[in-house]
């Protein structure tokens, strides 16, 4: 069992920086692939990032790459997005999710477990 808290969203202006972080509990969650998802209103929760359990490998969706980096800390048992040139498009609910999967799938339905959520919003 993972259980998953997000904290660091908020308001910023077009081009700030903001860094996300995940709070995970569980004695596994150094086996677990770690990932991020956002969700705008009336759209599909969407992939951002993700990051394997062992060995660093990532994962980006192409409208965020150069501007996100993901990275764990296996000993704080916490996952961070830190998202560099925010654009009005990155305005959504940050989601970060767990799945003790070998590779690192891009699919939500791959995920076991989920945070609550947190808000980012850009203003142009």
């Amino acid at each position: 069992q993972v259980q998953l808290v997000e904290s660091g969203g908020g308001l910023v202006q077009a081009g700030a920086s903001l860094r996300l972080s995940c709070a995970a509990s569980g004695r596994t969650f150094s086996r677990h692939v770690m990932g991020w998802f956002r969700q705008a209103p009336g759209k599909e929760r969407e992939f951002v990032a993700a990051i394997s359990w062992i060995g660093g490998r990532t994962s980006y969706v192409d409208s965020v790459k150069g501007r996100f980096t993901v990275s764990r800390d296996n000993a704080k048992n916490t996952v961070y997005l830190q998202m560099n040139s925010l654009e009005p498009e990155d305005t959504a609910a940050y989601y970060c999710a767990a799945t003790p999967s070998i590779g690192i799938p891009t699919n939500f339905w791959s995920y076991d477990y989920w945070g609550q959520g947190t808000q980012v919003t850009v203003s142009s």
